[in-house]
């Protein structure tokens, strides 16, 4: 008898919608299974620090001269800053228009609790990426310090004698496909998981009607102003800039790239779709794992497309709703500071919350009004992580066609 294979971004898919049904209807339940998405995302933070860590090192190794790294380097760094700017103007564009705070009613606001950090200074970050103590910054999860380390390991280990070069070019090798080994069992139980992590999203709006719909009447447009930016931006602005770039076909990588997706989607976390995202670049792409272990480790950390266009959206929605007319000035500065916060975000704990209490600082907007969005905060990371993700897949491709690389696409 044939075995039926379902592939896995048609697995995620299912258990998206079955999680959704599950959570709206047996929403009394969702209790007795919340500990398997917990699980699914422990399972997911335990192996992404040392994947990231022995990526790097691989990817700056196999770079060889310096010339090479300063080249793929300066090309990935510059197509970051480059997309995440266009994210955070056109969110500022989009909101001009539609304007989704004129009219909000202010009672939707909850109280902004577990935000301990909201005078975040920008120094401070650049300061804290250098990590005083490699260890603890692993422990905490602090992506910045890490991917520093890795990249500074990586370089010196290319200044070394061939012996060096050789035997610790085998041994992260060897860790690396062992962490390989690791992730692909892991990604067997994403579908799990994600039934999981959807069902708990749902269930809380499940029992109270009244509830959904006054946040859906409240602050609907606001969310829809930022899906139709993630949209805009992953549709049409990225596959563009791949087609203009590398004459690669965009929307073919969307469907490539289709289970990291699906995963960012459903997990909110870019860190959680790193090890499927590194996957399905190189196997389903065909990007060399010279370009793909440095660019989306990287990514992961810093190229936040949809987190820019979120920060923006959202900063202005909050000055519509109470009323703040912001000048042209104060809009630019808005721009710019959700560009820094969007790079500066990873490694701080509740990043989007925290980052976005920068950007309305920078502008002098008060900081109560986070709780106008805290209700659907959920919604919109599943939008924004996405494009993030995908941002780092746009860019593997157009710095892999730089360096003359034959793609699948």
């Amino acid at each position: 008898m044939k075995k039926i294979s379902i592939a896995l971004h048609w697995q995620i898919l299912s258990a998206i919608v079955l999680g959704a049904l599950f959570g709206m209807f047996f929403y009394r339940h969702v209790p007795y299974i919340e500990w398997i998405g917990r699980m699914f995302l422990r399972a997911l933070g335990m192996i992404v620090i040392p994947l990231i860590f022995s990526s790097l090192v691989m990817g700056m190794g196999n770079m060889g001269r310096s010339l090479d790294l300063g080249r793929i380097a300066g090309k990935t760094l510059l197509f970051f800053l480059c997309t995440t700017a266009i994210a955070a103007t056109l969110g500022l564009f989009l909101v001009n228009i539609v304007k989704p705070g004129v009219g909000t009613d202010l009672n939707l606001s909850q109280s902004v609790t577990n935000l301990t950090v909201t005078n975040v200074s920008f120094i401070d970050q650049f300061v804290n990426i250098i990590p005083a103590n490699l260890f603890e910054e692993m422990s905490k999860g602090n992506l910045l310090p890490v991917v520093f380390f890795a990249i500074v390991f990586g370089f010196f280990l290319t200044r070394t004698g061939d012996k060096t070069r050789e035997v610790m070019g085998n041994f992260f090798s060897s860790f690396f496909d062992v962490m390989m080994k690791m992730t692909l069992f892991i990604i067997k139980f994403t579908p799990y998981g994600v039934f999981s992590l959807v069902a708990c999203v749902i269930a809380p709006y499940a029992g109270d009607s009244q509830a959904l719909l006054r946040v859906l009447s409240g602050l609907g447009v606001y969310t829809c102003t930022i899906w139709g930016g993630c949209l805009i931006h992953g549709v049409i602005l990225l596959p563009g800039l791949v087609y203009l770039l590398s004459r690669h076909n965009g929307l073919k990588l969307i469907k490539k790239m289709s289970t990291p997706l699906l995963t960012a989607f459903s997990t909110c976390s870019s860190v959680a779709t790193l090890p499927v995202a590194l996957r399905d670049i190189q196997e389903k792409v065909g990007v060399s794992h010279k370009v793909a272990s440095f660019v989306h480790p990287l990514g992961t950390t810093i190229n936040m497309n949809g987190t820019a266009l979120y920060e923006c959206v959202t900063a202005l929605f909050i000055a519509q709703a109470y009323g703040i007319d912001l000048t042209i000035a104060q809009q630019i500065m808005v721009v710019l500071t959700a560009i820094l916060a969007a790079i500066g975000a990873a490694s701080i704990p509740m990043a989007g919350l925290v980052m976005l209490a920068v950007v309305l600082g920078a502008v002098g907007l008060p900081l109560e009004g986070i709780g106008l969005v805290l209700a659907v905060q959920q919604l919109c990371d599943m939008a924004r992580t996405s494009i993030n993700a995908f941002g780092d897949a746009c860019t593997s491709v157009i710095i892999a066609h730089s360096e003359g690389e034959k793609l699948n696409l």
